[in-house]
């Protein structure tokens, strides 16, 4: 149950155990039927995260600290930042707005279908346009999927199609927000995605919707804001390398959702990091919601714990004391 916080199977059961007594090494192989070894190196865990220490009433007896502080300690050691690849994450963004940019103007009249490029426009049109497209890929299917926890109609839609996909072979590859991992249902319906084949990571923020079919053709939102609105299919096989080339850079960046890393004590874990790069570019609070798919709210108060984790009475604080600890480059990437 506690393995998300870094704590296996054998250390939670040794950390429940000394909870509901202390208890010493032969007890506990005892209670637990567990090895002394099993034991002692639960222990050696256990106490490296500071959930364990000898009793200071008995010192042959060993105390576990109270659950609250005990799953503070292990969320404290969740707190992170993955900086080293921010750099070559904001590349690949900066390609792909660029991209976006050159395109997004465009429609599907004979100048633009030579170039490689077809305007769906709508929410019906797009969905119809996917439907052959997934009946056509054989191979392998890419997708950036932003906006934070699916809706349970999504899911419900999406689960006999990759289904299909699935069973016909196509190696599915799928990087959503950080964001689902507080979504129950969504983390289930990623979990079956993984039972059944399909690799899943994660990211804080991804910079458009977007599916590759076998590295030929690419959809992508026109309107990052608003994805629903119309979408470009590109199959020019320089736009569709380069959207390949984006592709793979974010996935080598996200976290596979079946294990996160245990980010270093006392840094700001990829959510707060990805929400003061946001914050240094100037982004609201709503685009920054819209950004890492969460709430405005959630947000917000994300933005108010970065500012009492840096020390900071106001955003213009916040980001001087970001540089000054190395959290933002002193210059602009």
């Amino acid at each position: 149950m506690l393995n998300l916080l870094g704590l296996d199977a054998v250390a939670e059961s040794v950390y429940r155990g000394i909870l509901d007594r202390p208890q010493d090494v032969d007890d506990l192989c005892d209670r637990l039927k567990l090895t002394e070894k099993e034991i002692r190196d639960a222990l050696d865990r256990l106490s490296e995260m500071a959930l364990v220490r000898p009793s200071t009433e008995d010192p042959g007896q060993l105390h576990a600290v109270s659950p609250h502080v005990g799953m503070e300690i292990l969320l404290a050691r969740q707190q992170a930042e993955l900086a080293s690849q921010k750099q070559r994450l904001e590349a690949s963004r900066a390609a792909a707005a660029q991209l976006i940019l050159e395109y997004d103007d465009r429609r599907a009249d004979a100048g633009s279908a030579e170039a490689g490029v077809r305007y769906l426009e709508g929410i019906d049109s797009i969905r119809d346009h996917l439907a052959v497209l997934r009946e056509q890929v054989v191979r392998e299917l890419l997708t950036f999927a932003p906006g934070g926890p699916q809706t349970q109609a999504n899911m419900s839609a999406s689960r006999p199609l990759n289904q299909q996909l699935l069973e016909r072979g196509v190696q599915m590859r799928t990087v959503y927000l950080d964001s689902i991992r507080s979504c129950t249902d969504t983390m289930k319906y990623v979990h079956w995605l993984t039972e059944h084949g399909c690799q899943v990571r994660t990211v804080p923020s991804l910079p458009n919707r977007m599916i590759i079919y076998d590295r030929k053709a690419a959809i992508i939102a026109a309107h990052t804001e608003n994805t629903a609105a119309g979408a470009m299919q590109l199959t020019s096989q320089g736009a569709v390398t380069t959207l390949h080339a984006l592709f793979e850079s974010v996935w080598q960046s996200a976290e596979p959702v079946v294990r996160q890393a245990r980010p270093t004590p006392g840094a700001l874990n990829r959510q707060q990091a990805e929400a003061l790069r946001l914050l240094a570019q100037g982004l609201t609070d709503e685009a920054i919601a819209n950004r890492l798919g969460v709430s405005p709210r959630t947000a917000r108060r994300i933005a108010s714990g970065l500012m009492d984790v840096l020390d900071a009475d106001s955003r213009f604080q916040a980001g001087v004391h970001a540089v000054q600890r190395g959290y933002l480059p002193s210059t602009p990437l």
